[in-house]
């Protein structure tokens, strides 16, 4: 609602004409005032409405509130009555300019050193509107099933089907595809689960989710002629699905360190824990989702190589931590809001870019070299120590020449007591 205008009342005695023009589909704007001797009646202004209608407004003085009681003396040249929405004040000849008002707010125009108006309820109305809290509360309301959960599993079973052999499984082994895209769609359930000690196969129990995550599974994989993969594929549907993803990974992380605050009050590990593997997926258990597919490598581990979004969800775990703990002075709704931009802009940029680096990687170059020291100095330390034990070594890069195998030396000697025979 916008509110009424600014209440003003005229000074000295003077009386505004006897009509005064209100702009389209607001109330009048100016009211008597009583005399006054302080305050000297300046010229006119000219008032034009969206109607074409015209008037004339006289300068008001000290402004009172309107039901506050309480009266505003704006700064001088600025004393004009201010119009209620869409209104526009042009000076009169020999005035000081002109004020235009844009929706909510005043601006003053072609006035001496003055950018913007005065309008302080209108201000105020301005930052309630776009108000960071109230955006964020609304934010963290928002139903997450069906949409974004459909974008989640998308995403998700989209990323197996670009795993090697993926294909050939499912048309070979179709229930082993299918309890692989469960795990890449609810593995962060069952590790969250396990971790609280709960039963691990309890979120099968949400028929419409399990049925939802298998249609999608079923599109991907067996569509004709592969139209629903290739429409998902696309890469402006495919960015707004990532970024609905994301939407659904932060809100895990927060609801996940709650269950774990739910259960263990001072347990700011159990929640980091937890809120990680929420957010991780099945990126922790990926060689469990391998092992199904029937491909077994450990170098592939993600604790071993981490991902942005493993990185991501482990930092994001840390500030929920520290927030349900009231370390971190902010609201839930306001963090969410704020990380889940910070990674729909990341996700998406590395997603469009086909990118797999990491916006931490610049960070963790400095601090990891100066908490953990260097891997290449200890890999350095390490060469010089078994140099120095065995230099002659088979592995020794400083040998000279290559050293003879087990084989070779005992043919050798062989050789030599041939001849001695001889």
């Amino acid at each position: 609602m916008i509110r009424p205008a600014l209440v003003g009342s005229l000074r000295n005695g003077y009386r505004p004409p006897p009509r005064i023009d209100s702009v389209s589909n607001s109330q009048s704007i100016a009211t008597p005032h009583p005399a006054s001797s302080t305050h000297p009646t300046p010229p006119g202004w000219a008032v034009s409405g969206h109607d074409g209608s015209r008037g004339r407004v006289w300068d008001a003085g000290p402004i009172e509130l309107r039901g506050t009681g309480r009266s505003h003396d704006p700064p001088g040249g600025q004393r004009s009555l201010l119009l209620s929405r869409g209104g526009r004040v042009g000076a009169a000849p020999g005035g000081r300019g002109r004020v235009q008002r844009r929706g909510r707010s005043c601006q003053r125009l072609d006035a001496p050193g003055r950018g913007l108006g005065w309008d302080p309820v209108g201000a105020m109305e301005l930052l309630s509107a776009l108000s960071l809290g109230e955006l964020a509360l609304s934010f963290s309301r928002v139903p997450l099933f069906p949409v974004f959960d459909l974008s989640y599993f998308i995403v998700s079973i989209l990323y197996l089907k670009y795993e090697p052999g993926a294909v050939e499984l499912s048309r070979h082994h179709p229930m082993a595809s299918w309890l692989c895209a469960m795990l890449h769609c609810f593995g962060s359930y069952i590790l969250a689960d396990l971790l609280l000690g709960e039963p691990v196969i309890d979120y099968f129990s949400n028929n419409s989710s399990i049925l939802l995550a298998s249609a999608v599974w079923y599109l991907i994989f067996f569509c004709p002629l592969d139209l629903f993969y290739k429409c998902v594929c696309f890469l402006p549907v495919k960015l707004i699905f990532v970024a609905m993803k994301e939407v659904v990974r932060v809100r895990k992380i927060a609801v996940g360190i709650h269950h774990a605050h739910h259960h263990y009050h001072h347990g700011w590990f159990v929640m980091i824990a937890t809120g990680w593997v929420k957010g991780s997926g099945v990126t922790l258990m990926s060689n469990l989702e391998q092992l199904l597919r029937g491909v077994w490598k450990p170098e592939t581990n993600e604790i071993l190589h981490m991902s942005f979004p493993t990185k991501a969800s482990l930092y994001g775990a840390i500030l929920f931590t520290l927030q349900q703990t009231r370390w971190l002075p902010v609201s839930k709704a306001s963090l969410i809001f704020i990380f889940t931009m910070f990674m729909v802009s990341c996700k998406v940029f590395l997603t469009a870019t086909h990118s797999h680096s990491s916006p931490f990687d610049v960070l963790e170059a400095y601090i990891c070299p100066v908490l953990f020291g260097s891997a290449s100095g200890g890999d350095h330390h390490h060469n010089n120590h078994g140099g120095s034990q065995g230099g002659s070594g088979p592995g020794s890069p400083h040998s000279p020449l290559p050293s003879k195998s087990k084989e070779e030396l005992s043919e050798g000697s062989r050789k030599k007591k041939t001849k001695k025979a001889d």
